[in-house]
């Protein structure tokens, strides 16, 4: 099976063939296709969200990473000299992908993510507590790719946490090795602990304890350097018991 073979986008036929091809000035030399069965003509970017884009693709990705960053709108249009209707357009385009990458993350059987746990919350109309805030935002990103997981905006309640982390527990029923580093919200943790739990019987008498499932880390970070009884805290400590198979070291870097 051809796993790289261009179907027609109208018709889905495999009866393509190549026709000619065309030269592009800044996103390199795209092919143009001729399907046998309905007669037409299409190119590598038809009906895909990078069609008519004249913006070279590396400048594209430049200005989303520097959004994806937490940069905002307005600055990142002037360090970047592109209008604020341009860069609008690239996120709507390229939020389509967002199911595409999620499914081709669940799909690997062999993935090892490090999600980042992360709140905020806007002020809205006027200055309210943090609790009290409707603009409350949760947000689980992973370390390396900057791939937002979630990103969901609310009330802080249980069902927004809920959400997000039932999320995390299909991801770890597909990868089975997941870490979770939060910045100091604990209700990461217990919500976490509460879905993606395992009995861990030793044979000891008693009621056997729960523990997180093997190859789960959940770390939650300590901030400042408060003291305790005379000795530092450690910058990251599990909150909740995990399994004792499970690999325990992580860098604090």
């Amino acid at each position: 099976m051809d796993l790289f073979s261009q179907n027609c986008p109208c018709c889905d036929s495999a009866k393509v063939d190549v026709r000619t091809n065309y030269k592009t000035q800044n996103n390199g030399t795209y092919e143009i296709y001729h399907c046998r069965r309905c007669d037409i003509y299409f190119s590598d970017t038809y009906a895909t969200p990078m069609a008519g884009l004249r913006t070279p693709l590396s400048r594209i990705i430049e200005v989303l990473k520097a959004r994806t960053e937490g940069q905002g709108l307005n600055a990142t249009a002037r360090i970047f000299g592109v209008s604020k209707k341009s860069i609008i357009d690239w996120e709507r385009r390229l939020s389509e992908l967002k199911p595409v990458l999620t499914l081709y993350g669940l799909c690997h059987q062999f993935l090892s993510l490090v999600i980042e746990g992360d709140e905020l919350y806007t002020k809205v109309h006027h200055n309210t507590a943090a609790s009290e805030s409707e603009g409350w935002t949760i947000v689980l990103m992973e370390r390396s790719s900057r791939f937002l997981w979630e990103l969901n905006c609310g009330a802080k309640d249980q069902s927004l946490f809920e959400e997000a982390l039932q999320l995390l527990c299909e991801v770890i029923e597909q990868t089975q090795d997941l870490t979770l580093m939060t910045d100091g919200e604990r209700r990461y943790s217990k919500i976490l602990f509460t879905i993606c739990h395992e009995v861990s019987r030793t044979g000891q008498p008693g009621r056997p304890t729960k523990r997180l499932r093997k190859g789960v880390h959940v770390r939650l970070k300590n901030k400042g350097s408060r003291k305790r009884l005379g000795r530092k805290r450690p910058k990251y400590q599990a909150p909740v018991p995990e399994h004792p198979e499970t690999n325990s070291w992580i860098e604090n870097a």
